[in-house]
């Protein structure tokens, strides 16, 4: 894997602040990096802050601390983000969840994918752009037929390869993919999947990939991420993630991902995560490279248990 670092996050919090006493923590003090060429996945249940984070790194959000520094600059500061924001506008996209509410339903798929062309000014002709569209929903799969047809008229699985053509025809350098295939049904999971790995091969993708799916994040993701209520609580590469997994939580997804032998499933011991396991009351957690790429949100008493587990496996 190319080295090259393309995204780094230093300390990067997102609160939001509900009334006067009650400040919401959806990202909390995280911090990490991601490579030229390289699908970092994100995993965590419903609310655990990955899509917050995504936002927040593609400055949907304004992160309220910590540092976002974007091939070499620093784009968390405002003033550097103002002075590049049409490059950066054009280097990083987002692809929505939601495909049916992430697409104008009056546009055309012409006119929707064309769009980000238009905006950043690439093509000066109505048919350089229009070769362009051509050109995108091949690579996604779609027929250039589509192109007159409005988002309503497409399946699920077929919205989101729109969303995914809109996002890449101003070839971007990084790309969120906040949840692609969370609504989708598991053969147009895994199409959409082969979709990015080849995009990866072809065009050297960098991506962070959003899920909540951890048997599909293992196919697709060169590292992966856990998060845990606005906490990165562990990374490592993919194979070392599910292979030894070291913190409790990451454990507890493991252990629920869904198995295809009712006989081996109804044996299977599913491990439950309660977070009142941990007392970081006097003992601090910090993030810690316990083996080589392998980082851990934990404390000095909890760091003696993994470090004992790993020496066993």
């Amino acid at each position: 894997m190319n080295k090259e670092k393309i995204l780094e996050i230093k300390n990067l919090s997102q609160h939001f602040k509900l009334d006067k006493n009650t400040v919401v923590k959806a990202v909390d003090d995280i911090t990490f990096e991601i490579y030229k060429g390289e699908i970092f996945g994100l995993v965590g249940e419903s609310g655990s802050g990955k899509s917050t984070l995504g936002r927040s790194i593609i400055k949907l959000y304004e992160p309220t601390s910590g540092e976002i520094i974007y091939k070499g600059n620093r784009i968390s500061d405002k003033k550097i983000y103002k002075k590049e924001k049409k490059y950066l506008n054009k280097s990083m996209q987002i692809i929505f969840q939601d495909s049916t509410s992430s697409l104008n339903p009056r546009m055309t798929v012409a006119d929707i994918i064309a769009e980000p062309l238009k905006i950043q000014g690439i093509y000066n002709s109505k048919e350089e752009r229009l070769n362009k569209v051509y050109e995108m929903l091949n690579l996604v799969g779609l027929d250039k037929s589509y192109i007159n047809r409005y988002p309503t008229e497409f399946s699920g699985g077929q919205r989101q390869r729109i969303g995914i053509a809109r996002a890449l025809c101003i070839n971007p350098e990084f790309i969120v993919a906040d949840e692609p295939i969370a609504s989708l049904d598991v053969s147009i999971q895994a199409q959409i999947v082969n979709l990015f790995k080849k995009l990866q091969r072809k065009r050297e993708l960098t991506c962070l990939f959003i899920a909540h799916d951890l048997s599909m994040v293992r196919h697709i993701s060169d590292r992966i991420g856990v998060m845990y209520n606005g906490k990165l609580v562990e990374l490592a590469e993919a194979n070392e993630l599910y292979n030894n997994p070291i913190h409790p939580y990451t454990k507890s997804l493991l252990s629920s991902i869904p198995i295809p032998d009712p006989r081996y499933a109804r044996r299977r011991n599913k491990i439950k995560y309660d977070n009142s396991m941990h007392d970081y009351s006097e003992d601090k957690p910090k993030w810690v490279e316990i083996s080589s790429g392998h980082y851990v949100y934990a404390s000095e008493k909890e760091l003696c248990i993994y470090d004992q587990e790993l020496n066993i496996i």
